[in-house]
């Protein structure tokens, strides 16, 4: 097994154990943490026949955390964001639309490993749009069931929403999750597919994937 996805486990079980111990809101946190349920296991399903990369791995474990701190406080009341608030004069708490730009990043990154991998995708120009474009599909089904959500527990779900009174919350969450997509687009890239080409080196799996035939015929179909 992976050390980077026994590193994520660990990591998170750890943050959901402590967080269960006394959250602020029962509720909510269980809201929260219920995609977890789904993600975890499907790494641990998959990482024989389609490891990931380590800076994937890693990206994955930073959300998860995030997110659990999310639940144990609920995203209004995160300290790091009142800190935030405090020190820059801030109207409210800003951890939600901190979660919502990784939100954006991560699974960035993920769409364009699923892409590179497992797909002739290569154009330097297609690769990062649609990428960009199944983010904001995740980004805009995420907003959909916090509706949901919303609509079925009633007043219940308002720590689950932390629109902290803005009445554009959720288009600003979808923002920040494409300034996130294009950051990682943006930065991430080169290095990103050296990883990619290590792990088909070092993988038998990996290496009979697209990436494995070298990602070098990215750059002359995009010109």
């Amino acid at each position: 097994m992976p050390r980077p996805l026994v590193f994520l486990n660990a990591a998170v079980l750890a943050a959901i154990l402590l967080s269960s111990i006394e959250p602020h809101d029962r509720l909510t946190w269980l809201m929260e943490i219920a995609p977890l349920a789904f993600v975890l296991p499907l790494l641990w399903l998959t990482w024989k026949p389609f490891p990931l990369t380590t800076v994937l791995y890693l990206g994955i474990a930073i959300q998860c955390v995030g997110l659990v701190a999310g639940a144990a406080y609920t995203f209004p009341r995160v300290p790091l964001g009142q800190w935030l608030v405090e020190a820059f004069d801030l109207a409210r708490n800003p951890y939600d639309r901190i979660g919502h730009f990784v939100q954006g990043f991560v699974p960035a990154l993920a769409v364009r490993e699923l892409f590179v991998r497992r797909t002739n995708l290569r154009s330097r120009y297609l690769l990062p749009f649609l990428t960009v474009c199944v983010v904001m599909t995740f980004s805009a089904t995420y907003e959909l069931v916090e509706w949901m959500a919303a609509v079925t527990v009633g007043a219940g779900a308002e720590d689950f929403l932390g629109m902290q009174g803005d009445p554009w919350d959720a288009q600003a969450d979808m923002a920040c999750a494409l300034v996130g997509a294009i950051c990682m687009l943006v930065a991430l890239p080169r290095f990103h597919d050296r990883q990619i080409q290590r792990l088909a080196a070092s993988t038998p799996r990996a290496q009979a994937t697209p990436a494995g035939r070298g990602l070098s015929s990215q750059r002359p179909q995009g010109r």
